[in-house]
């Protein structure tokens, strides 16, 4: 049995982390097969490094992949959650573009570089300034107040635009460029935030965006006895694009995977027998992706209401991502 603890973003692309440590590196291409045991279930994958002490259940839906007392720790020293005022280290501020019109307002520790943008799918950025974390928050609240720039903007949004996003690095850059001039000619800077020229950068090449075919669908959950096996084309953020035969592509968020026990499927051939939602701009072009489809009791953005298995589970063998 494997443990996923998440996706990580290092400078050779995405990668795979279970518990103890192990890494599994995500080229394109690679197949990405697993199934859930029969007698599986999900458990709280704790706080800070410790285990969850009663190993509560936690559903299956949920990204967060802890129980409510471990994610009550784990915000306790989250600078997302403001908890970290006094964090002695430099921030930069940035301006995130994840599809037309999709434009956000974060902050980042220096020391992190890019990662956090790798990590948030952005498919382009740049850098507006940097300082002391209270005055790169100060910066962001600004940009909120003023100009209406979002902090957030849901997964669902980001996934829904992927496949059409323009062809041209400068027209994926325009909005980012704009943004940026009417940010840095505001009143009211924090004096210690040291302003960043704008200079955009475009992950569509690192994130394999570069005329991927669109995604028809996302997984919903895991489940007990479900299992998926597609090759990967695409990674943004921490959604897997994997090519699933003839249905075609489906996005994994891979925050769905945490707190499951996992086991590889065998055999070469793809297919997907976990609950996935078809995007809604598919379906209403005919799409073939669902058939026989059970309503999904909640909606999310940009896609329809249905779920669906495809595919057959198969048997259970070491990881085929995990192979040394």
């Amino acid at each position: 049995m494997w443990k996923c603890s998440g996706l990580r973003w290092d400078v050779d692309g995405p990668v795979l982390v279970w518990d103890g440590g192990r890494r599994s590196a995500l080229p394109r291409g690679k197949r990405v097969a697993f199934a859930v045991p029969e007698a599986g279930g999900r458990t709280c994958t704790g706080a800070r490094g410790h285990a969850c002490p009663v190993r509560a259940a936690v559903p299956g839906r949920s990204t967060g992949a802890r129980c409510e007392e471990c994610a009550r720790l784990d915000r306790a020293h989250s600078v997302a959650a403001d908890t970290l005022a006094d964090d002695p280290r430099p921030y930069r501020v940035y301006l995130a573009w994840f599809g037309p019109g999709m434009v956000k307002v974060g902050i980042t520790a220096v020391e992190r570089g890019p990662a956090r943008l790798l990590e948030q799918g952005a498919v382009c950025f740049s850098w507006l300034g940097s300082g002391p974390l209270m005055a790169a928050r100060r910066t962001e609240e600004l940009l909120r107040a003023a100009l209406r720039v979002p902090d957030r903007i849901p997964y669902a949004e980001k996934r829904a635009v992927r496949s059409a996003l323009p062809v041209a690095e400068a027209d994926r850059a325009a909005e980012v460029r704009e943004l940026h001039a009417r940010a840095t000619a505001l009143a009211g800077w924090p004096e210690s935030l040291r302003p960043a020229p704008c200079e955009v950068v475009d992950h569509v090449r690192a994130f394999g965006l570069d005329g991927v075919p669109a995604a028809l669908g996302e997984v919903v959950e895991l489940v007990p006895g479900g299992a998926l096996s597609g090759e990967l084309v695409a990674a943004a953020g921490p959604d897997l694009h994997l090519a699933v035969g003839a249905r075609g592509v489906v996005v994994l968020d891979t925050r769905l995977m945490a707190g499951w026990e996992l086991t590889p499927t065998a055999g070469p051939s793809d297919g997907l027998t976990l609950p996935a939602r078809e995007f809604r701009r598919k379906r209403e072009q005919g799409g073939a992706f669902l058939t026989g489809c059970q309503e999904d009791p909640g909606e999310t953005p940009g896609v329809s209401q249905k779920n669906h298995r495809l595919g057959k589970a198969s048997s259970q063998r070491a990881p085929t991502w995990c192979a040394p």
